[in-house]
């Protein structure tokens, strides 16, 4: 074997160079994930709140009145078990709306705070 053979690696520039690229990637990549995810949270919150809105709303066509508490919509097997609400990261935050005049749960929003990505309040939804 001849001595002429050398071994070859990466020189620190060119080291220093592929890291930088892979900054700058990072810089348009990483907001637009948290933007995603951000989104995906809304989006789930709505399908929570329309798959409670139709247990409600069966829930009143059965038995004619209005469930007293969320939990006896669970109870009475109209949910498997309480959804969460995906902005707060909590199962017992949802606000209930009574029906004008009268007793149990009409509605249900979100209690968390902040806006969606329209703007639009997350106690609005």
């Amino acid at each position: 074997m001849s001595c002429s053979r050398r071994r070859r690696g990466f020189t620190l520039i060119e080291l220093l160079v592929v890291l930088a690229i892979m900054a700058s990637l990072l810089t348009l990549v990483v907001p637009r994930y948290f933007q995603q995810t951000d989104r995906a949270a809304e989006t789930v919150l709505k399908h929570n709140l329309v798959a409670m809105r139709d247990a409600i709303d069966k829930f009143y066509a059965d038995t004619g009145r209005y469930p007293a508490t969320l939990d006896e919509l669970v109870q009475r097997h109209y949910l498997r078990e309480m959804p969460l609400d995906p902005v707060s990261n909590r199962r017992d935050g949802w606000r209930t709306i009574t029906p004008e005049g009268g007793s149990g749960v009409y509605d249900v929003k979100s209690g968390a705070d902040g806006s969606d990505s329209d703007g639009k309040p997350f106690r609005d939804l």
